[in-house]
Parts: structure tokens; C-alpha cells; sequence
């Protein structure tokens, strides 16, 4: 049984969740604080974190159902759980199910707001899979839908959906469609010689770049943007312009014929990056005003 689990974690890249989740508590701090001059309280950020766990959980498995006979032609994911056989597609079948019914469960906790907006985030799960096989704004599509994690919880705890609360959401949206398209360049070759559509495959490695470049810079301007929209103060500026050196060192890391620390650059960057922005939000509008009062 631990064995089973370890290969469930291993096909949903558990520890990746660290990419989406802090946004999901930046959104849900921010929304609290801008539309209603409240904290979010213990409650919400539990039922938050399992609708988070169960939506991730869900996007992977139908990923990899989805993807299986892709993933099983590509040398970089054969070793992949579904592919190998280490998992039967039943199994993926019913853990996405149960994965499913917690985030619905746990909406059904949030505003009635959230519950309503269920049936567009479940179908962005299911769309942005099927997306690579016929457009190359797959990373946008991916980026709209992990976007929905900052915008899931704001709506979670407000039930609300106003200019910042997009600002947020095209932010995070920007951010990872960015990163999509620099992990993308390792499949060039095999992405067009399967017809898939990518950025990088469409318009070569070093327009791609160019292009997650172009994304990234989009990304800072929102983060800024959302400062003048909200109550947010310095100490999130502080958090920002440490935001913005992590994506240039990010850029830094990968060249159009050197992908050789690509891992760096999609993995750890990125996970810091998420964690230093919500580090900041939490200094600026929990602990800041806690010493201020």
C-alpha cells in the first residue's frame, strides 16, 4: 500500500503543488483583506488547501490518462506511471474521482460563489490536456488554468471577482505559461515529429525564450499593478523585486543550446518564487498590521 501511494505521488509530482498553493493563499489574504477588511480564518484555509489538493490532484491524473500513449512514445516520459505499467488506468480512473469529490466537497465549505464557479474549473482541468494537440497557446491555456488557484481562493473567501482579483489571476496565469514554455524546449524534436504544438516547436528554442521572457516581464508588471489596487505596502514591493531577480536568474539558467539546467530553472525556481511572494503578502498584511495595531 506505501508503495502504491509513493507511485500516486510520483504520477501527480505531489511536491509540486508548492507552485499553485501559495498563490491560492495570496488570492484568499488579499481577497480577504480588500473586500471585506478581514484575515481569512483557520476554516478557510484548511477547506482552501483541500480544494487545492483536490484539484491538483485530479489535473494530473486526467493528464496522465490523457497523455498516456503520448507520454509512452516520448524517451522522457516512458518511465512515467501509466506508461510503465506501474499504474492501471482504472486505478488513475478512481483516483481522479476521489480526487474530484474533495474539491467539491471542500467548495461546497467556501462561498456559494465558488460552488458556482465549479463546473469552469473543472472543464479548464480537462481542456488544457487535449490543448498541445491542436495550438500552440497550450501554455496560456495551462497558465488560465493554474491562474485559477489565486482567483479560487480570493472568490473563496469574498465571493467576489473584481480588478485585482484578474490582476492576480492574469499575474499567476503569465507566470506559468512563462515557465510551461521554457520546460517545453527539452521535447522539441519529439513535439514535431508527433505534430504536437508548442511554442518552442512552432517557433524554435530561442523565440520561445524570447516569448517566456515577454511573459514574465507581464508577470512583474502585474504583481506591481496589484500593489497600487490594493493596501499592499512596501514589504510586498520588497517581496516583488526578489520575485522579479528569481524569474531573470531563471532566464539566466537556460540558453537556446544549453538546456543542461532546465530542472533549476522549472523546479526550484519557481517553487521559491511562489513562496517568497506569498512569504511577503503574509508579512505585509498579517504580521505588519498585527505590530501595527
Amino acid at each position: 500500500m506505501i508503495r502504491k501511494i509513493r507511485v500516486f505521488l510520483d504520477m501527480i509530482k505531489f511536491e509540486h503543488t508548492i507552485f499553485a498553493l501559495p498563490f491560492a493563499y495570496v488570492g484568499a489574504i488579499l481577497g480577504a483583506v480588500t473586500e471585506e477588511a478581514r484575515l481569512p480564518t483557520w476554516a478557510e484555509c484548511g477547506w482552501i488547501l483541500l480544494a487545492m489538493v483536490g484539484a491538483r490532484s485530479a489535473a494530473m491524473g486526467l493528464n496522465r490518462l490523457i497523455d498516456k500513449a503520448i507520454d509512452a512514445r516520448n524517451p522522457r516520459t516512458a518511465s512515467r506511471a501509466l506508461p510503465a505499467g506501474k499504474l492501471k488506468s482504472a486505478e488513475v480512473v478512481v483516483f481522479v474521482i476521489i480526487s474530484l469529490l474533495l474539491l467539491f466537497w471542500a467548495a461546497f465549505q467556501l462561498d456559494p460563489l465558488a460552488v458556482k464557479l465549479l463546473p469552469v474549473a473543472v472543464f479548464m482541468l480537462v481542456f488544457y490536456s487535449y490543448t498541445k494537440r491542436f495550438t500552440w497557446l497550450c501554455h496560456l491555456i495551462l497558465g488560465l488554468t493554474i491562474g485559477l488557484a489565486p482567483l479560487g481562493g480570493w472568490v473563496a473567501v469574498s465571493g467576489a471577482v473584481s480588478l485585482p482579483a484578474m490582476v492576480l489571476y492574469l499575474s499567476v496565469a503569465l507566470w506559468t505559461a512563462g515557465f510551461d514554455v521554457i520546460y517545453a524546449c527539452q521535447d522539441v524534436d519529439f513535439d514535431r515529429r508527433e505534430g504536437l504544438y508548442s511554442i518552442p516547436a512552432r517557433f524554435g528554442i530561442a523565440r520561445g525564450l524570447m516569448l517566456a521572457r515577454l511573459f514574465h516581464l507581464l508577470t512583474a508588471s502585474g504583481f506591481v499593478v496589484l500593489m497600487a489596487l490594493t493596501e499592499l505596502s512596501w514589504w510586498y514591493l520588497a517581496g516583488t523585486a526578489l520575485a522579479c531577480g528569481i524569474l531573470v536568474h531563471e532566464h539566466r539558467l537556460v540558453r537556446p543550446h544549453d538546456l543542461s539546467r532546465l530542472d533549476a530553472a522549472f523546479f526550484t525556481m519557481n517553487g521559491i518564487l511562489s513562496m517568497v511572494v506569498f512569504f511577503f503578502t503574509f508579512i505585509d498584511l498579517v504580521v505588519a498590521r498585527a505590530w501595527q495595531a
